[in-house]
């Protein structure tokens, strides 16, 4: 994946070191707004996944790196906290389950998926596509680093869950290449974070948030909640992805990706709020709070991401950065 544009002063300088083009990063972050704050999270983060064409790998774990990764971690928590909160204490680990499902019945994010079954028009869903290729395109990895630290009941949910994302070991079921089944159909581009450029600060929020917890141990009860928070929220929107897809004329392999979620994470969410949270919730009673700022911070970045895709449809604009890249994506 080639180094994105930057965005701001921190991430220009950021990607000027890892480019060869300058040799010090930034000795203190102020960051240019959302755009320069995600992009550097994303960049940082990115060395974590596959890593950057051209940039050594020992980048990773650079003190300097991981201390500007920092800076821009505590922004983007103060972020979540002011959105849900902060993780509470003091909750009760039996009420882990019951306590999710509250939060996701509350949840009452904008009907993107509404809009995507009954309104939107090719090119905006081929927009929504576009969107969510950053994610999909390494669907489960940032969850899968929780793994390893977890034991027990736990994480033999987690690895259940997992192995299902991952198509049981099967590479043309593995949810990754599912999905560029449905990029294929739009003729996207297919290329691992091919579209980085293309998108806002709110589409890699929704990617920085699961990376912010699944690359710390101390955020493993975050990252399993919000993993909670995902599959209990998935059967539905899929569905309506599907029919929306379908409604364009979206044949059987377009759909596929859409279709495997309406079933399999109907599953996955008992699975996830009982067998793994519930049960991690009771292995380790003093992150029972962690779980569930977890799942709030799910919903509030998607949330925040789907207001912004859904305003832009509804007033007649492209979502995407730049009239002449969504010129492209349309035409």
């Amino acid at each position: 994946m080639h180094l994105p544009a930057a965005r701001g002063r921190v991430s220009a300088a950021l990607i000027d070191v890892l480019g060869g083009r300058a040799a010090k990063l930034p000795a203190f972050a102020r960051f240019d707004g959302d755009e320069d704050l995600h992009l550097t999270l994303f960049v940082c983060y990115e060395l974590a996944y596959r890593g950057w064409d051209g940039v050594d790998d020992r980048w990773e774990w650079d003190p300097g790196m991981l201390r500007l990764r920092a800076a821009a971690e505590q922004r983007f928590l103060h972020d979540l906290c002011e959105w849900v909160g902060p993780p509470e204490t003091g909750v009760d680990p039996a009420s882990v389950p019951a306590r999710l499902a509250e939060i996701v019945e509350a949840d009452d994010g904008p009907a993107l998926s509404k809009y995507l079954r009954g309104r939107a028009t090719h090119e905006q869903f081929q927009e929504f596509v576009t969107h969510r290729s950053i994610y999909h395109l390494r669907e489960a990895d940032p969850h899968t680093f929780a793994i390893p630290r977890l034991g027990g009941r736990a994480k033999a949910a987690l690895v259940e869950i997992q192995a299902d994302e991952y198509g049981g070991g099967s590479e043309p079921r593995m949810h990754q290449e599912l999905f560029k089944q449905t990029m294929r159909w739009f003729d996207l581009d297919l290329t691992y974070g091919a579209y980085v450029d293309t998108v806002g600060a709110r589409t890699l929020a929704v990617n920085n948030v699961m990376s912010l917890f699944g690359l710390h141990r101390a955020r493993r009860g975050a990252i399993l909640g919000h993993l909670a928070a995902y599959e209990m929220t998935s059967s539905l929107p899929n569905r309506a992805y599907g029919n929306g897809l379908r409604r364009l004329g979206g044949d059987a392999d377009a759909t596929a990706f859409y279709d495997e979620h309406v079933e399999a994470d109907a599953v996955h969410e008992q699975i996830a709020a009982h067998d793994m949270c519930g049960s991690f919730a009771t292995a380790e009673p003093a992150l029972a709070g962690d779980v569930l700022f977890g799942a709030r911070c799910a919903l509030a970045v998607d949330a925040w991401w789907a207001t912004g895709v859904l305003d832009a449809f509804e007033q007649g604009r492209s979502s995407l950065r730049g009239s002449t890249i969504a010129a492209g994506l349309a035409g």
